[in-house]
């Protein structure tokens, strides 16, 4: 049994009319690249009332609801033009914004881009790697952590992303409380069903910190899969870790 948005359509559908048209007007008021579509149809949904239906039936229901069907295309135009104004004031700084189709660029410093190492064609075996995520604390008064880079290291290189939007190395700010995260590309393998365990280190430096290296592994079997969704449910998560001042570690009996 398979459940239908049949909001998620509109609204996707309504923003790539809006796109479309900006992209004819060719005024460069809006940017109007793929990223930033998707940050808008993002934007859009999360700020909408998902209406589900699982049969024929209900998808027929769904076009007899005239009067309510006009309103809810009025606000959803409307919080597209919001989000168009949102997402342009706030422009993700690791895509080059072109106003027709968004580049991932690569960021100075990194021994990787932050875009996938392949293309996810269905026919190819990959090792999925799950999200990877986990917090990092002040050792000395338990509150998060802020101000800190974290990097995540496989084979003496950062790794890759498996897009712009997910950055290695990634900066820990005040509002994510401690928290972060990284989603590396797929691996190619030789066949489906191969397995190997793949050893990571992860690396964190802050001001007035000592810097924490911590290490771990992942095993996974690869698989042919067309794409892949984030989902909590598919997550490595890692122990919590603490930082302390220089030579402070020991003293409190912590490893790392």
């Amino acid at each position: 049994m398979e459940l239908h948005n049949t909001i998620k359509g509109k609204v996707i559908s309504k923003v790539e009319e809006i796109f479309e048209a900006l992209n004819n007007e060719k005024t460069g008021k809006f940017c109007t690249c793929d990223q930033c579509k998707m940050d808008v149809i993002c934007y859009v949904l999360n700020r909408t009332p998902p209406r589900y239906i699982v049969s024929n039936r209900g998808a027929s229901r769904s076009l007899e609801e005239g009067i309510e069907s006009q309103q809810q295309a009025a606000d959803i135009a409307a919080l597209i033009h919001d989000g168009l104004k949102q997402v342009n004031h706030n422009l993700r700084p690791n895509f080059a914004h072109s106003g027709e189709k968004g580049a991932a660029s690569n960021e100075a410093g990194a021994s990787k881009p932050n875009v996938p190492t392949i293309k996810d064609e269905a026919a190819i075996p990959k090792f999925i790697i799950p999200t990877i995520m986990g917090r990092i604390f002040n050792g000395d008064n338990f509150a998060p952590l802020s101000d800190a880079t974290v990097e995540l290291i496989w084979a003496g290189e950062l790794v890759a992303m498996r897009d712009g939007n997910w950055q290695n190395p990634y900066n820990i700010v005040h509002h994510v409380e401690g928290n972060y995260s990284f989603w590396p590309a797929p691996v190619p393998s030789s066949r489906e069903n191969n397995h190997k365990i793949f050893e990571y280190i992860l690396r964190v430096s802050a001001p007035e910190f000592e810097t924490l290296t911590h290490t771990f592994k992942i095993p996974v079997a690869s698989e042919i899969q067309a794409t892949m969704s984030f989902t909590p449910d598919r997550t490595f998560k890692l122990p919590d870790l603490y930082m302390f001042p220089p030579g402070e570690a020991e003293k409190n009996g912590y490893l790392g």
